[in-house]
């Protein structure tokens, strides 16, 4: 059953409304670029729409797959750190969008089904506290502020091509 035919209720059904409001804020951001847009740098950042639709979706498949399996599985995908952020040649931003969308809606089957309480120790990374774990609430919690913070660039990103506000 797709989670969109479930009703959720409350824990479930605000972290799914957060996780896809933030999401559609991304979206919002980038309707309507073609693809030169949407690989343009327009800021001295690194950054551009279609490399940040490409991170969100790169950063939430990788929590996900921490929230069903722990470090182990979430180091299960190689990640490019450098070109996860920009377009490469033969992505197009409709591409990116649906892969983005894909990972999206495994997302959601997860806040459906998962115990929001299991835990996982982290990865032994800098970042992260030595011996910490984190339940699968606080990796959804963690894709919120992430998506909302991308979303956030993204929006001074499309600014900086055409004026373009998402909330403005």
């Amino acid at each position: 059953m797709d989670v969109s035919d479930q009703v959720l209720t409350g824990e479930r059904a605000d972290l799914l409304d957060s996780l896809r409001r933030h999401r559609d804020f991304l979206r919002q951001t980038v309707a309507g670029l073609d693809d030169e847009q949407a690989a343009r740098r327009s800021t001295v950042s690194e950054l551009c729409l279609g490399g940040l639709v490409k991170h969100v979706a790169s950063t939430e498949r990788s929590w996900a797959r921490f929230a069903t399996g722990g470090a182990e599985a979430m180091r299960g995908e190689a990640v490019d750190w450098a070109g996860q952020f920009r377009m490469v040649e033969g992505e197009t931003l409709a591409g990116l969008l649906t892969e983005f969308d894909r990972v999206a809606a495994e997302t959601d089957a997860l806040v459906a089904t998962l115990d929001l309480d299991a835990a996982h120790p982290l990865p032994d990374e800098p970042w992260f506290a030595p011996g910490a774990a984190w339940t699968v609430r606080r990796v959804l919690l963690h894709l919120i502020a992430e998506i909302a913070q991308h979303a956030g660039h993204a929006d001074i990103i499309r600014e900086s091509i055409d004026g373009a506000k998402t909330m403005g």
